[in-house]
């Protein structure tokens, strides 16, 4: 599991593009029968990437991941959250299997023992973007399809930033510890994401954007309003966010991504809203 310490606003301004990078940005999000992890000190979410390729691959009770989490299990003080990003694939929970097609979400509530994940097919992987916050009280276990997420539409053509938000982690949904998480999906013709933009001071943030072609990219800036910086970001790439950061992308066309947030609360209009006069 790779560990990644926490960035000081101050710091961050005089980062390079390669700091920048090594600090938020997330690249093999996927490895073909592998689960990849990344741990950030940022209040200490995991972010992780499964791809099963012909056996299951189990959530982990490996030494060196118990011990940097201090716990016998994975998920014995943390919850999970699973949006499925590939093809079919199957997660089971202590024993309770879940189908889960392409965009199905998946909630795994603080003390499941044994979590399983598989493909239906090794040549066509599903691909489950995970996220896993510290839980201080049990929740149950909850599958929800696309069509069951709460969805917003926002934006407009004009505007060039037309999207549907679909929440599967919130508190209109299910009950969740601190977790929550959905998935932004950009209209056709339409780029940009989340601008005017905002930070949260309260919560951070982590974004992960697919659907982005081979030949496109999408520009997720970050930073403070008046000291903003730019990642390029491809498909299947991660970034994480810290709560004194704005975060907002443009792509060279449409694409979609997945968001989660943990933090003080679960308030997903709790936004400080940055006027495009101040940024610079």
């Amino acid at each position: 599991m790779e560990i990644r310490e926490p960035s000081n606003s101050k710091d961050a301004k005089h980062y390079t593009t390669d700091r920048l990078r090594e600090e938020f940005l997330i690249e093999d999000l996927f490895v073909n029968g592998k689960i990849k992890r990344v741990y950030s000190h940022i209040d200490r979410i995991i972010t992780m990437g499964v791809e099963p390729a012909g056996k299951a691959i189990e959530l982990g009770q490996d030494l060196d991941i118990m011990h940097n989490l201090g716990t016998d299990f994975f998920l014995e003080r943390r919850e999970l959250g699973v949006i499925n990003m590939g093809d079919k694939g199957t997660i089971t929970v202590d024993g309770n299997k879940y189908d889960m097609n392409a965009r199905d979400g998946l909630y795994v509530g603080r003390g499941a023992k044994e979590v399983l994940f598989e493909s239906e097919d090794s040549n066509k992987p599903a691909k489950f973007y995970s996220l896993s916050a510290p839980a201080h009280k049990n929740c149950k276990t909850v599958y929800i399809d696309i069509n069951k997420a709460k969805k917003i539409d926002m934006g407009s053509d004009e505007n060039c930033n037309k999207r549907v938000i679909n929440q599967y982690l919130h508190p209109d949904v299910l009950e969740s510890c601190q977790l929550c998480m959905g998935l932004t999906q950009m209209a056709p013709g339409n780029v940009w994401n989340t601008m005017p933009c905002h930070t949260h001071e309260r919560r951070m943030e982590v974004y992960a954007y697919f659907d982005v072609p081979e030949d496109a990219v999408v520009f997720h800036y970050m930073g403070e309003p008046s000291e903003t910086r730019h990642i390029v970001v491809r498909n299947e790439q991660a970034v994480i966010s810290p709560s004194w950061s704005i975060h907002s992308g443009c792509g060279t066309c449409a694409y979609s991504f997945i968001w989660g947030m943990i933090g003080e609360n679960q308030t997903f209009t709790d936004m400080d809203n940055i006027d495009l006069k101040d940024m610079r």
